[in-house]
């Protein structure tokens, strides 16, 4: 690969993008920019073109923090500097890995040369290779959060600190923070979008022409890159300079009252959680009216801060969709357009739903469609139904899903070593300390009163003839922390007639939603098969995109038979599969079902053996017995039982009402102690 890099001025389209990534580069105190869109759209390409054009900085020579010699780090680890004449590099880019750890990134301290001889080593991390320059995250929504949580404490207070067992470390840490990531690929937590301060969405464009000029730029540059660079470094001049032209003028900047009530304005308009964004809106305003040339922050200044700053703090619902409704946003800008005169009417400004295009839970919920039948018997055809054989026809019936709820947790029993996350208890970087080890690899965590028991014994025969400890290697011993762990939520949901009544599928995919989102906030990765007709289907391979699922689910159609056994064989190879392919993640099986099972005589007895297979290897499951109706038959229970899990029927998976057993069950206690 070459290493002259790709043109910023040649990348086509993605204004938006681009105008994000250059006021960040006018005033890294926005925040930051998070790029989301659909892979193959040039994200990496047009951050990595963006270092190119950022001012060459001055260094303190040999400083390994790039301490600036006009305004040294009193605090830096390699300090205290000499006065010196600078040296001038260029800004780095630091291109964060996936699987970075939380070491790598603040830096290690060598705690055996710190407990052994005194001294203090200390090996920068990435935060100090970035500093006064871009640190990229590429899929940012893959890193675990409490990295991403690091990383943006970090960029928000300019400094990284390094705390190990009373040894501390910190420098500066002030970058340009930039995020990309495919929403198909799983979402970041609203509470973690808030911290980016811009956010731009991307997607290729769909004009021929358009998309021929891009693959016209793409082929000439592999063809010849640094000819291709040339034609445009004119225009990559000019726009450095421009950039460095508004870093100077950006203090002068005025940002009016008028400006800044509008910003407020807007702000509690959306009614956006915090003031975050009422800062971020305010700087962003001012680094566009440095970028335009001009000392004073204008309405459009303000409204396009607001397209930026805003559309990511509007998710209320985890599966809410990113937007900002732009009558709306004019409608407030102009009520707010003059000097504020005294108080005014603060009421409604309309009592009518935003064009933001409905949630789940919008305004048409499903009504019954009439006394459809719930099967009354195991093994019967179910009425109004496709043929059997291809899994029903694009006619069958979709209803949609009731509204979520907090549901019960449920665990994978037993300790784990996944990713961390918030569901079954597992070793992790986090969490509290049980135990002590010998160390397995490096020594990061040192468990100090476990090494000083070690070496106690052996002081003696060591010689030990002053205060100093003498410590061995074989003394050492590390933390294991307990935290918790994501898993792989594996729902296996019946879709056949049985499932059909309007009202009674409605409930099961409000049931499943809920699970859904208790799995979006646990962190976990979830898959989806469904089974009906004569076939079961992967309708959603294993993914940490949450909100897809959702909207598989609300599509999700109902009708035809029940084959049962061919959703827990297809539940198996999956599992399987990934087990290959992520063998730490541990799984969790939701069977979603009334327990019916139709296509044959021995259909529940081929059941039964698929859920013998299934609880052979160990798998944790839970049972959602859908069975409703004044006869129950209680078939999902058996199947429970086969496959060692507890069933919970559609009232007892909420929360609210498992709580409220506990109260009841409690009250019946004292009453009885009482009598």
């Amino acid at each position: 690969m070459s290493d002259v890099r790709y043109p910023f001025t040649a990348i086509v389209g993605m204004a938006d993008l681009r105008l994000g990534l250059l006021l960040n580069a006018v005033s890294p105190a926005v925040g930051g920019v998070l790029v989301r869109g659909e892979k193959g759209t040039a994200k990496s390409t047009m951050v990595r073109a963006l270092a190119g054009l950022l001012p060459t900085i001055a260094t303190v020579p040999g400083c390994r923090f790039a301490c600036d010699p006009a305004a040294v780090d009193p605090q830096c680890p390699d300090g205290p500097h000499e006065t010196a004449a600078g040296e001038e590099r260029a800004a780095h880019l630091v291109e964060l890995p996936v699987g970075v750890s939380e070491d790598r990134i603040v830096g290690s301290l060598d705690l055996e040369r710190a407990l052994a001889e005194g001294v203090k080593a200390y090996e920068p991390g990435l935060l100090a290779k970035a500093h006064r320059g871009v640190l990229y995250i590429d899929e940012v929504n893959l890193l675990q959060d409490h990295v991403v949580d690091l990383l943006l404490d970090a960029a928000a207070m300019g400094r990284s600190y390094v705390e190990r067992e009373g040894v501390s470390v910190r420098h500066a840490a002030r970058f340009l923070l930039v995020g990309t990531m495919n929403p198909e690929e799983g979402e970041l937590r609203p509470q973690l979008l808030d911290r980016f301060g811009l956010t731009v969405e991307i997607a290729a464009t769909r004009d021929p022409d358009e998309r021929a000029e891009v693959v016209r730029r793409r082929l000439a540059y592999d063809a010849d890159p640094a000819g291709f660079a040339v034609r445009y470094r004119a225009d990559e001049l000019a726009l450095a300079e421009r950039i460095t032209a508004a870093r100077q003028l950006l203090p002068q900047v005025a940002l009016t009252d008028v400006a800044l009530r509008q910003i407020t304005a807007v702000c509690a308009a959306f009614e956006v959680d915090g003031l975050r964004a009422d800062i971020v809106m305010a700087r962003t305003a001012v680094a566009l009216a440095a970028w335009e040339g001009r000392t004073e922050v204008l309405e459009q200044d303000v409204r396009k801060a607001a397209q930026l700053a805003l559309p990511h703090r509007r998710r209320r619902n985890p599966f809410d969709a990113p937007g900002l409704d732009e009558d709306q946003l004019d409608q407030t800008l102009a009520e707010h357009s003059q000097p504020d005169d005294g108080p005014e009417d603060d009421g409604p400004e309309g009592d009518g739903p935003g064009d933001g295009g409905g949630g789940p839970d919008g305004g048409g919920a499903p009504e019954p469609s009439g006394d459809a039948p719930d099967g009354s018997a195991a093994g019967e055809p179910e009425a109004n139904v496709p043929p059997q054989g291809s899994g029903g026809s694009s006619r069958a019936p979709v209803a949609s899903a009731g509204d979520p709820y907090r549901t019960r947790l449920f665990k994978v029993p037993g300790t784990g070593k996944g990713a961390q996350g918030r569901r079954s208890p597992a070793e992790t970087d986090g969490g509290h300390t049980v135990r002590a080890r010998r160390p397995q690899g490096s020594l990061t965590r040192l468990h100090l009163s476990a090494t000083l028991r070690a070496a106690a014994p052996h002081q003696v025969a060591r010689g030990r003839d002053s205060r100093a400890l003498v410590l061995h290697r074989d003394d050492f011993r590390e933390q294991v922390r307990q935290g918790r762990e994501s898993n792989l939520v594996l729902f296996v949901v019946d879709a056949s007639g049985s499932m059909a009544a309007r009202q009674r599928m409605t409930a099961v995919k409000g049931a499943v939603m809920s699970l859904l989102m208790d799995a979006y906030q646990r962190r976990d990765k979830i898959g989806m098969i469904t089974f009906r007709g004569a076939t079961a289907e992967l309708a959603l391979p294993p993914t940490s995109s949450v909100e897809v699922g959702a909207a598989r689910l609300e599509q999700l159609p109902t009708g035809g038979r029940t084959p049962l056994a061919a959703g827990l064989l297809r539940a198996h190879e999956v599992l399987r599969v990934e087990r290959m392919r992520d063998p730490h993640r541990r799984p969790l099986l939701m069977v979603v079902t009334d327990g019916r099972a139709t296509g044959g005589r021995d259909a529940l007895a081929q059941a039964g053996r698929a859920a013998g297979l299934l609880a052979g290897q160990g798998l944790a499951s839970v049972v959602l017995d859908c069975e409703s109706g004044p006869v129950r038959l209680g078939l999902a229970r058996t199947l429970a039982t086969q496959l060692n899990a507890p069933a919970v029927t559609l009232d007892e998976l909420r929360a609210e009402g498992v709580t409220a057993l506990v109260h009841a069950h409690r009250s019946a206690g004292h009453d009885r102690k009482a009598a």
